[in-house]
């Protein structure tokens, strides 16, 4: 592994660690929320310094749904399919994205400017159907509301 490109702050991630028990899932955290996902790099580097092999980090990232092997987009745009959100229409507010947005359930534009994902349930069940943008929550969301949810994200830009 010597072809490795050291990422800096990594070895910070490592020595808080890299010598307790079960620590690779805490590293791995750290990444995911520093690069909003886990760079094939970074892995590298981590299996090096960690003293873990790669398939094993690879184990752990594929295995829960947190973490995410491709860089996010600009704009991250989270549909509840939470009961209360399903029952008030979320799957036709889902449809309608995908269309504006031309996106699979986990997908990103061409451009990285918009990912799209579907999740279970964010716990604000009485202001269903909920959408959740960049952090923000949008709520008793429309099926037509889907052109201008995206073109706000663009005009903050």
């Amino acid at each position: 592994m010597s072809d490795v490109v050291m990422v800096p702050d990594i070895s910070r991630t490592v020595q808080k660690w890299r010598k307790k028990r079960g620590s690779l899932i805490m590293a791995l955290h750290e990444v995911q929320n520093r690069y909003g996902y886990v760079p094939r790099n970074v892995s590298l580097q981590l299996a090096q310094l960690m003293d873990v092999p790669l398939a094993r980090i690879y184990e752990v990232v594929t295995f829960y749904n947190y973490f995410n092997l491709e860089p996010p987009g600009r704009n991250n745009v989270s549909v509840c399919l939470g009961t209360a959100c399903y029952l008030k229409g979320a799957p036709d507010i889902f449809d309608s994205l995908k269309e504006v947005l031309g996106l699979e359930d986990g997908g990103t534009t061409g451009d990285g400017e918009f990912h799209l994902q579907s999740v279970r349930c964010v716990g604000c069940c009485g202001l269903a159907p909920v959408v959740v943008m960049n952090g923000q929550t949008l709520s008793k969301v429309r099926p037509g509301d889907a052109k201008d949810i995206t073109a706000r994200a663009k005009k903050k830009e």
